[in-house]
């Protein structure tokens, strides 16, 4: 059973859906936890069942795409807890518009909320583990949009392939200080601003691309990230962990009956 008790974490988008469930799993299973979003409400709720497992707990308001602010809760997990040993850069946010309907400058907020923060956030916090010198890991969330296209979110499926290839790219320079790099790519999950969107229509589409018929949910992805940032991962880097009920690599023709006679 992977065990955090000792470590510190930051987990940004840490407030709500896939952030919040990792968030109080690595609380629940013994690090101290640093949570970094927008929301203050939601923020101190997390809060209060991070520190409702027994370990102490922070939340930063602070906005994941600015340097200064990325600085401030970098600084901010290593004055309430003494060290960092663990980055989840999981903050995200969506933007719907097809391509010719984008403008500029929803697309360089989408780039620089998804990807410039997982850059931000990947960089201060390596400066720490580096000065350390106890290794780390590093957990940036992609989505298997990455992979596959997402009509009307072409700011947000190039945030995500972007984080894929920057976090084989950290990978690489990190490893020389025992300092892992990888990916989640998780599918559909249930998350309070998905979770309206999965009308009945909606999953009956899904599970007919989907083998194994079900939604994830935060839990499933944060199972993930508490492998990824235990001891058990340590040989593992610049690799990514798909969590999407075998959505991307089921290559069937659903309703299709193959070899007929």
């Amino acid at each position: 059973m992977s065990n955090l008790s000792g470590k510190v974490a930051i987990v940004t988008g840490g407030t709500a859906g896939i952030g919040a469930g990792i968030a109080k799993l690595f609380a629940q299973k013994g690090a101290n936890v640093a949570i970094v979003g927008r929301n203050e409400e939601r923020g101190r709720k997390v809060l209060q069942a991070i520190e409702g497992s027994g370990v102490k707990g922070l939340f930063v308001q602070a906005d994941v795409g600015l340097k200064e602010d990325t600085i401030r809760y970098v600084e901010a997990a290593l004055s309430a807890f003494g060290g960092l040993h663990i980055m989840v850069n999981n903050a995200a946010v969506i933007h719907q518009a097809n391509v010719v309907d984008t403008e500029e400058e929803d697309w360089e907020r989408i780039i620089r909320n998804n990807l410039t923060s997982c850059f931000l956030g990947s960089k201060y916090a390596a400066k720490a583990m580096i000065e350390q010198k106890q290794g780390g890991r590093i957990i940036n969330v992609s989505s298997i949009h990455a992979t596959l296209s997402e009509p009307s979110c072409s700011a947000y499926t190039a945030a995500k392939g972007g984080i894929e290839s920057f976090t084989r790219t950290l990978a690489t320079e990190l490893a020389p200080h025992k300092i892992t790099a990888n990916i989640l790519a998780p599918g559909a999950t249930y998350t309070e601003l998905t979770t309206p969107m999965y009308t009945p229509a909606v999953k009956e589409a899904l599970f007919k691309r989907i083998p194994l018929q079900d939604i994830a949910e935060p839990e499933d992805i944060a199972h993930a990230a508490l492998y990824l940032a235990s001891n058990e991962s340590r040989y593992m880097t610049g690799s990514m962990l798909t969590i999407d009920g075998g959505y991307v690599m089921d290559g069937s023709l659903p309703g299709a009956v193959y070899w007929e006679e």
